[in-house]
Formats: structure tokens, C-alpha cells, sequence
């Protein structure tokens, strides 16, 4: 018998040993992998160390042991890719600093579509409603009598949203471009209430930001096609 072989003081030992190396471990995955087998190790200890099975131990450990199950496979969905949603796998591209799991939270909450009419998303001076990122099309813009051109993939909108100001830009889409729109008062109530929600997005922003501050596109005559194959070469 393997209990004959094993002390359980062995037993008890080993998962101290397997739950302090979890502990010392970042990756999510992998410590929850060695807590699982540090439970599991307690609950074979609590049905030996004893004539009786100490049953109230066992149970509890099955539940936390349960709940460490339940979180992993949501660590593995969230990196999988089959999480991404079918409608969106065409731009997953333009996100992939985001996992596949955190891409679906932020695509599912916006309407996709594409523009019948020249369009503007954003008048300067006036309140942003809602949160744009542009998937093809030329992004023209007006700031203080300036007119420049931007390359797609990226969002119009996101310093309003962050600092809660007026845009800072008139932004003009031509007919045939295509968005992604979420409500700023849904996101904002999102990322309120869900914090790795609010940190997915503000990473993406974030990013956005950073690579509009290292392109400094704002000529008088600009050529988005050259900046937009910049935008993919930073993104990649």
C-alpha cells in the first residue's frame, strides 16, 4: 500500500514544500498549478494521519481546491484563442498586446461598422460621448487651424475619456472607413466595477498615445500610408 510507504509526515511535508514554492512563483498559471498540488497533497495527508479520515479537513480543502480549478480555467480561457469572438479575429492583429480573453471583454462592448457618409466622431471644444477606434479609413483631423492626416488603428477620443475633457481635435472619417464605437458612460462604469477591464483598456490607450507621441504626425501634408505601415511595424 502506497500509505505504507509513505509516512504522512512526509506527506504533510511535501505540501508545505509544493505550497512555499507557489507562493515564491509570478506566473499565475503555474502557481495555481502547485497550490492544486500542494490541496491535493493535504487532502491524501488528512485521510491518513489518522484512524479516521479527518473529513471536515478533506472537505474544505475540495472546496478550496474547486475554486483554484474554476480560476485556472479562467487564466487558460482568457489566453486562449479560441476566446477571441469570430467577428472580430480579422483586427485581433492590431490588438495583440492584449490577451485573446481581455480582447474579447473590450470588443464585444462596442458597435462595429462602417461609415456610409463622410463622418465627424469629434468636434473640438465639444464633450466625446463615445470612444472610437478607427480599423480602416484615414483619420483627418483639426487642431487650433491645423489640418493633418493620421493613419488608421488607432483611437480618436482617448484623452477625453481619460481626463474627462472636451476633444481636443475635430476628427473627420471618410465614407467607407470602419470603427469600433463604445459609449463612454458604459466603459467608464465598466472599468469601475471589473479592474482588469479598466487595465486592459488603459493599456491599449496608453499604447496608442505613446506611438502617436513618437510619430509627432502632424504636418500640413502628411502621407498616412507611409505612417500607417509604421503603426503596424510598432505594433508588431
Amino acid at each position: 500500500m502506497l500509505n505504507d510507504l509513505v509516512p504522512p509526515e512526509w506527506i504533510v511535508l511535501a505540501a508545505g514544500v509544493v505550497f512555499t514554492l507557489g507562493y515564491l512563483i509570478i506566473n499565475q498559471v503555474i502557481l495555481r498549478l502547485m497550490i492544486l498540488t500542494g490541496t491535493l497533497l493535504y487532502i491524501w495527508y488528512y485521510a491518513v494521519a489518522a484512524d479516521v479520515p479527518l473529513w471536515e479537513a478533506i472537505y474544505t480543502s475540495i472546496v478550496m481546491g474547486v475554486a483554484n480549478v474554476i480560476g485556472l480555467c479562467s487564466l487558460f480561457w482568457r489566453n486562449s484563442p479560441l476566446a477571441i469572438p469570430l467577428a472580430h479575429r480579422d483586427i485581433y492583429p492590431q490588438f495583440e498586446g492584449l490577451p485573446p480573453g481581455d480582447f474579447r471583454e473590450l470588443v464585444t462592448r462596442a458597435r462595429r461598422y462602417t461609415l456610409d457618409a463622410d463622418t465627424d466622431i469629434s468636434t473640438e471644444g465639444a464633450p466625446m460621448p463615445s470612444l472610437f477606434y478607427v480599423v480602416s479609413g484615414a483619420i483627418q483631423i483639426e487642431k487650433r487651424g491645423e489640418r493633418f492626416v493620421m493613419p488608421p488603428h488607432l483611437f480618436v477620443g482617448e484623452v477625453a475619456y481619460l481626463s474627462h475633457q472636451p476633444s481636443a481635435a475635430t476628427t473627420r472619417l471618410q465614407a467607407g472607413a470602419e470603427v469600433l464605437e463604445w459609449d463612454v458612460a458604459a466603459l467608464r462604469a465598466r472599468a469601475a466595477r471589473k479592474s482588469r477591464f479598466k487595465l486592459a483598456l488603459e493599456a491599449m490607450i496608453s499604447r496608442d498615445l505613446a506611438l502617436k507621441v513618437a510619430f509627432a504626425v502632424a504636418p500640413r501634408q502628411g502621407n498616412w500610408q507611409h505612417d500607417a505601415e509604421k503603426v503596424r511595424s510598432a505594433r508588431a
